[in-house]
């Protein structure tokens, strides 16, 4: 019974019931976040919280009780392991976010709802995809990472001295750093001297190429695995 239930909620696309299963979470995940839309309460709404709660839990606590089979090792092993994974987790926490909403507090079920809307890449293929391409490109991408943090640590540091009335905090300093450096440029906070403008120019032009360097190892590395599986995905 347990294999067969493993099959279902595990292996999606393997028989019908397992593709039934999938739409169906997928249409219950989409269900959870039409609440979020509205900023008035009433009793539809109230169900829907409730029903996708109660769906959640049940998904949760069905893979939980076939991890021995997702593993393929017997023993409580498997058991321990499973609640730990990444994926584990944000199925924990979208089933806590809709506990928050239905019990809770409304504007913290608001800002959770991000594990509701990240749950959803589980039955997508394109999302399995480019979590492939993430795991192969982890090394160049968090040395990528680690050059852009340095970058603007240096920038936010060099602009919060040279302009102390313009940036009264240091995180001003990084907030301007972090929107600078990815071109969005949102123009609240400013250098307004001549130093300072000159240290923007040049924080503008060197970020630009650190932000088009992680697009380039994604994109490859995507090719690859493209190229690779092709008829996996």
């Amino acid at each position: 019974m347990r294999e067969k239930i493993y099959n279902v909620v595990h292996v999606f696309n393997k028989n019908k019931f397992s593709r039934i299963y999938k739409y169906f979470m997928i249409f219950v995940i989409g269900l959870s976040l039409v609440p979020l839309t509205v900023k008035t309460e009433n009793s539809v709404l109230n169900f829907m919280d409730v029903f996708c709660l109660v769906v959640f839990v049940v998904d949760y606590v069905l893979r939980w009780l076939t991890a021995d089979y997702k593993f393929n090792e017997k023993g409580i092993g498997a058991f321990i392991k499973y609640p730990v994974r990444l994926i584990s987790v944000i199925d924990l926490m979208s089933v806590f976010a809709l506990s928050v909403s239905v019990f809770g507090s409304v504007k913290t079920a608001s800002a959770l709802a991000v594990f509701r809307i990240v749950r959803i890449f589980r039955y997508s293929k394109s999302a399995k995809m480019i979590l492939d391409v993430l795991k192969k490109s982890k090394k160049a991408l968090l040395a990528v990472g680690s050059l852009a943090t340095g970058y603007i640590l240096v920038s936010a540091i060099i602009v919060f001295n040279v302009e102390p009335d313009s940036f009264k905090t240091f995180f001003d300093a990084l907030y301007w750093a972090t929107v600078s450096l990815t071109t969005v440029g949102y123009g609240d906070i400013y250098p307004v001297t001549v130093l300072g403008r000159t240290v923007a120019m040049l924080s503008s032009f060197f970020g630009i190429a650190i932000v088009a360097l992680p697009a380039g190892v994604v994109t490859a590395e995507y090719m690859n695995i493209l190229k690779e599986n092709v008829g996996k995905y």
